[in-house]
């Protein structure tokens, strides 16, 4: 009992470390940038809270586990933003290798049942195919959407994203889970690319 709860408790304080890391993506006001502790809160909340968008089946209580737990790994890798352009790419071999690495670190540091559930959680929602995990993937692809619109453009600018970007990046995944989302959102994104 009191090994296992000092590995919770590790994982716990490791877990600690995300409000660190830094998101490219600001707050909803501008003000500064998001964490990633914040940024994993926020779509647990997405997720109940628009779990009516979902397909049929979803388990909301699981997409809500994902949720918490996908950004994990940016304890060693940090924020790889989804635009940039500086040669580590987003989803990129060497990024998706980091993640790993630091995904069987991280939960390695949990006893050995609750390591294998969590990261079997973490390997569902990085391979987006079940249902879960594809819905999952479109709240996270959402959010930093909702904020830069909120923040009068946010992070397209600096990233100088065009539209079809936009819609490679984002919208695919958005509609893959949410689609009647991704309609009502492409309407919010007309004021910043007219031709979404």
């Amino acid at each position: 009992m009191t090994e296992r709860l000092g590995r919770q408790f590790a994982f716990l304080m490791e877990a600690d470390k995300l409000k660190q890391v830094l998101r490219a993506t600001t707050l909803a006001d501008g003000s500064r940038r998001e964490n990633s502790g914040e940024h994993s809160w926020h779509l647990a909340l997405y997720a109940l809270v628009l779990a009516d968008q979902a397909a049929p089946g979803v388990t909301i209580d699981r997409v809500i586990r994902m949720l918490l737990l996908h950004d994990l790994v940016e304890i060693d890798v940090g924020d790889v933003p989804i635009h940039s352009q500086n040669g580590t790419a987003h989803g990129s071999a060497s990024i998706q290798a980091a993640e790993a690495r630091a995904a069987k670190r991280i939960f390695g540091l949990l006893p050995s049942d609750l390591s294998a559930e969590l990261q079997a959680l973490w390997q569902e929602f990085e391979a987006a195919e079940t249902p879960d995990a594809i819905f999952a993937k479109s709240l996270d692809r959402v959010q930093p959407v909702m904020h830069n619109l909120a923040s009068g453009g946010g992070t397209w600018k600096q990233y100088n994203v065009t539209a079809a970007e936009l819609e490679s990046r984002v919208g695919t995944k958005v509609a893959r889970g949410a689609p009647r989302l991704w309609h009502w959102v492409r309407g919010q994104l007309r004021g910043y690319f007219p031709e979404i």
